[in-house]
């Protein structure tokens, strides 16, 4: 891990295309701003494993909790065509 001091204004430069800038400084908070291409994604670890999670625990659930739902999903009628 390569870790940076950085004052407000400063910038890091990762690769060609990406640059973190920081933005404030208040106490034991930093904001950062960051610029990159479109198709990079960008996340906040605490998000990512929040929903990492979740989706473990939706996937733990019992067959007969899905089964009520796949039925009741069985039971629908077609849409009408337009």
């Amino acid at each position: 891990m390569l870790v940076l001091t950085r004052k407000r204004g400063e910038r890091i430069l990762i690769g060609d295309d990406i640059v973190v800038t920081v933005m404030d400084v208040k106490g034991d908070s930093v904001r950062i701003g960051i610029e990159a291409p479109s198709g990079v994604r960008i996340h906040r670890a605490e998000v990512v494993e929040a929903v990492s999670e979740a989706n473990v625990a939706a996937a733990a659930e019992p067959a007969e909790d899905t089964a009520g739902l796949a039925d009741a999903l069985g039971r629908r009628r077609p849409a009408d065509p337009e």
